[in-house]
């Protein structure tokens, strides 16, 4: 497989083609943000940490019938992906209540949300990633009213996935960050999900396994990305390639 020119270039990932207009390489960085790109970073070993938890992810996924973009790793950092055309959507999907839904609205830290929520934030970092709801999605045509369902039911499926499989690893699935795109006409499952795109709390003691060390300097980061990965499997250790 050639890589050729870059497409996108975002906060951590790198987006390239290939030599098949049907594929994309994703290659995933070293480079760590926080708000808004406000805090940067480059921590050696953090895309090949992710690149092979978001591929796990991805892999036990497709066991339960899941569709998303992922192929196969090319390297221990590098990704090859269905292209797909994505819906400039964020679907967060939250099972307790932390970070900025705590700030903006009267719910206590820690609380579970039961059923879990779904929040849509409209992708355009000129507008910091506004919420949105159905209606404004639907009016803004980035999606039909068919496709949204969709994608809400997968993101509540993806959910219920992760959710069980974490918490048997003792590791609790706070809230993530999940994208889609449209692949022959199919609503696929895109980007990443690994502990820059989920919140997750160790189940005993309720610290962050996630960028929030990073974000509020809550320890090292890397240890917390490693401990992760461990923990989802023995083979996977955050590797340094």
């Amino acid at each position: 497989m050639t890589r050729g020119e870059m497409l996108y270039q975002g906060k951590a990932k790198s987006v390239f083609r290939t030599d098949d207009d049907d594929t994309l390489i994703v290659e995933f960085r070293d480079d760590i943000t926080a708000f808004d790109g406000q805090k940067k970073d480059v921590l050696p070993g953090k895309g090949v940490c992710n690149a092979a938890v978001s591929a796990h992810f991805f892999e036990l996924l497709a066991k339960k019938r899941v569709r998303t973009h992922y192929l196969r790793m090319l390297d221990p950092r590098t990704m090859l992906v269905r292209r797909l055309e994505m819906i400039p959507l964020e679907v967060i999907v939250r099972n307790i209540a932390a970070g900025s839904m705590v700030k903006r609205f009267p719910i206590a830290d820690g609380s579970p949300l039961s059923p879990p929520v779904i929040v849509l934030d409209y992708k355009d970092d000129a507008r910091h990633d506004p919420m949105l709801n159905d209606d404004i999605a639907l009016a803004l045509r980035i999606v039909t009213k068919d496709e949204l369902a969709i994608v809400k039911r997968m993101a509540l499926r993806i959910n219920r996935i992760l959710s069980n499989y974490l918490a048997e690893r003792g590791i609790l699935l706070v809230d993530f960050k999940l994208e889609f795109g449209r692949y022959n006409a199919a609503i696929v499952l895109g980007d990443e999900i690994s502990m820059d795109s989920m919140r997750l709390w160790d189940a005993a003691s309720r610290l962050s396994l996630d960028k929030d060390v990073y974000r509020f300097d809550k320890g090292d980061v890397m240890s917390a990305y490693a401990a992760v990965a461990r923990r989802i499997s023995p083979t996977l250790t955050g590797g340094t390639s």
